[in-house]
């Protein structure tokens, strides 16, 4: 099978299409996959260091709003389309799959010339504009969760899937999840609450836990706490008497994700699909704070996912301070029954075999 995978931008785009190839080559190992991306995303590290070959061009979204900026880029990915052709007419794909950002469109479009088959993967519950620009050519939309479904009008193929993820479900023993906490440098006598905000970090979390550990209000809960490659020494500059502030732990980025989601007891983050997924696996109460200003308002769609099944508060950037925060943290936390309520409803929404699905709709596309 010969596969082009068009995935750009942030990593929530391009994990889980690398997810998707590995899949592929797992189950049709002589498989020859090629990525096609532009100069600009996380896809110029993730991709390589995955060992996949990729090729890069130009392409924005298309600015109805006049300007000389907005000209250029419409300029520039008119020309990444015809280079997005000549790459497919060399490679000679089998299938097309696009999982985000706005080099899906450049890939569809030069498919659709060749008359290649097509699959896209929509990992929000509000699916994207590119996706729904595209709706009407690709022959089969794949979505993470049930509510997106009814969103996709246009294209009658759309299936439930979710979304590939490397993050498992441990069931950690309580003595399992003593030990971990232990190794985290914490108290396994006490509720420890996870917040992060993506490998960016995300400022207006962290400027508000710098106030809840200033003020020591964690005084019934502890925090591990990664603000972030890029505000990891901003927010350590921010903390008063760091070397003596308790019940706090601070990483710039936690790298093993799957063993520190499974032991801790609450989890604060935006509301992106990937972490929606991630949280629904392992059955964790969660206070989502949804990144404002996104396409379709996309993060609010996701966390209500698990609002509406009783798995999560929603707390919006505009009513974000110390004393919101600290407080919706100490309702859930108190209340032991609850939080074991909230986790159980998290997985209600989990999806198993999630590249087992995938690779089914990736068949029945391709005649091989």
């Amino acid at each position: 099978m010969r596969v082009i995978v068009a995935a750009a931008g942030t990593a929530g785009h391009i994990n889980p299409a690398l997810a998707i190839a590995n899949k592929i080559k797992k189950e049709s190992p002589r498989s020859e996959i090629l990525f096609l991306g532009t100069d600009r995303g996380l896809e110029n590290d993730l991709v390589p260091r995955a060992g996949y070959p990729l090729k890069t061009i130009e392409a924005y979204g298309l600015n109805k709003k006049i300007s000389l900026d907005s000209l250029k880029k419409n300029i520039k990915t008119l020309k990444g389309v015809s280079e997005a052709k000549k790459i497919v007419k060399e490679f000679s794909p089998d299938i097309i799959i696009g999982t985000g950002g706005y080099i899906c469109g450049a890939a569809i479009l030069a498919a659709n010339k060749y008359k290649i088959p097509t699959l896209l993967h929509e990992s929000n519950a509000w699916p994207g504009k590119a996706v729904k620009m595209l709706s009407k050519r690709v022959n089969t939309i794949l979505v993470s969760f049930e509510d997106a479904k009814d969103r996709i009008s246009q294209n009658t193929n759309v299936v439930l899937t979710g979304t590939p993820t490397k993050i498992k479900n441990l069931n950690l023993t309580k003595g399992q999840k003593d030990e971990t906490i232990k190794r985290l440098g914490l108290n396994p006598e006490k509720p420890v609450v996870l917040i992060f905000g993506g490998s960016q970090g995300a400022k207006a979390i962290n400027d508000n836990v710098i106030k809840i550990v200033n003020k020591e209000l964690n005084k019934n809960y502890q925090i591990m706490w990664a603000p972030g490659p890029m505000q990891y020494d901003i927010v350590k500059n921010e903390i008063s008497n760091i070397s003596k502030i308790q019940d706090v732990k601070i990483v710039p980025y936690i790298y093993n994700m799957e063993e520190v989601m499974n032991a801790c007891d609450l989890i604060i983050s935006r509301s992106g699909a990937m972490t929606i997924t991630e949280i629904s696996i392992v059955g964790k109460p969660a206070i989502f704070i949804p990144l404002p200003n996104v396409s379709n308002n996309h993060q609010v769609y996701n966390a209500k996912v698990l609002e509406n099944v009783g798995a999560a508060k929603i707390l919006l950037n505009e009513n974000l301070n110390e004393s919101t925060l600290n407080s919706l943290v100490e309702e859930i936390i108190r209340n032991p029954k609850q939080m074991q309520e909230m986790g159980e409803n998290a997985r209600k929404i989990a999806i198993n075999n999630v590249e087992d699905k995938i690779y089914e709709e990736i068949k029945n596309l391709v005649k091989c």
